[in-house]
C-alpha cells in the first residue's frame, strides 16, 4: 500500500503470481500513450471470441478506441481488450512487455493483453504499484475508472450499457479504482485507489481470498494514518 511515494504496508511484495485482468493496466497504458482515442477500431474475429468477461462484440464491427477502453476498464471486457490489442500492433504482447522493462517492471513478463492465465505470464505487487502510478498519470483512465456504468455504441448504433465490475465504486467513500481481476488460475485481484481530503491511497491485492474485505479494512487504516 502506497500513500503518496510512502509504503506503509507489505507482504510478499516482489513474489512473482498471475496478474488476470490486472494486464489490462498495461494495455489500457500503451492505447493512452499512444493516443488516437477518436479512432475507429474494427473488431478482429479473434476479438469476437475472446472468452470470459466479454461485451458480445461481433466480428467486423467498428467502435471508437476510446469506447473499447471504457469497456475494457470499466467492464474488463476480453473481447473490447483484444480488439484495441489486435488493431494496435501485430505482436502487442511485445509492446506490453517493452513498456514493463522501461518502467522497471523487474518481475513481470506478459504473454496475453488481457490476462487470461498463460504459462510464463507473471507480475508483482511492487510492480502493480509502479504500474498503477503511470496509469493513474493519465487523467482519461481516472475518469473511466471512477464511473459505475458506462454506455457504449457501435459506428452502426448498437449500443451497449456495462456496469462496472469494482465494487467500490459508488460505495466506498473516494474509490477511483483501478482495476479488478479474476481468473482460475489467478484468484481474485485487485488494484484500488482512492482519495479523500488531498491524500491518496493505493492497495494492490493479488489472489486474494477477500478482496473487497481486506481493501476496504487496508485502505481505512492508511486514512486513518494520514496526516
Amino acid at each position: 500500500m502506497k500513500r503518496g511515494a510512502q509504503v506503509l504496508w507489505a507482504g510478499n511484495a516482489a513474489r512473482r503470481l498471475p496478474p488476470a485482468s490486472l494486464a489490462k493496466l498495461m494495455s489500457a497504458l500503451i492505447v493512452l500513450e499512444r493516443g488516437k482515442l477518436d479512432e475507429a477500431v474494427p473488431v478482429s474475429a479473434a476479438a469476437a471470441r475472446a472468452g470470459g468477461a466479454r461485451m458480445g462484440l461481433r466480428a467486423g464491427e467498428k467502435f471508437t478506441a476510446r469506447d473499447l477502453l471504457a469497456a475494457m476498464v470499466v467492464r474488463s471486457a476480453n473481447d473490447a481488450c483484444r480488439a484495441l490489442a489486435d488493431h494496435v500492433a501485430a505482436d502487442f504482447v511485445a509492446l506490453m512487455n517493452a513498456r514493463a522493462a522501461a518502467l522497471g517492471l523487474s518481475d513481470t513478463r506478459y504473454a496475453d493483453p488481457c490476462g487470461h492465465d498463460r504459462d510464463g505470464q507473471y507480475t508483482s505487487a511492487a510492480d502493480l504499484a509502479r504500474l498503477a502510478e503511470a496509469v493513474a498519470a493519465h487523467p482519461e483512465y481516472l475518469r473511466l475508472a471512477r464511473l459505475p456504468r458506462i454506455r457504449v455504441a457501435s459506428a452502426a448504433g448498437r449500443r451497449f450499457t456495462l456496469a462496472s465490475t469494482n465494487a467500490l465504486i459508488g460505495r466506498y467513500e473516494g474509490a477511483i479504482g483501478l482495476k479488478t481481476g479474476y481468473t482460475s488460475g489467478a484468484g481474485h485481484c485487485l488494484v484500488a485507489l482512492a482519495e479523500r481530503d488531498g491524500v491518496r491511497v493505493l492497495v494492490v491485492m493479488l489472489n486474494s481470498p477477500n478482496r473487497w474485505w481486506n481493501a476496504v479494512g487496508l485502505l481505512d487504516r492508511a486514512f486513518e494514518a494520514a496526516p
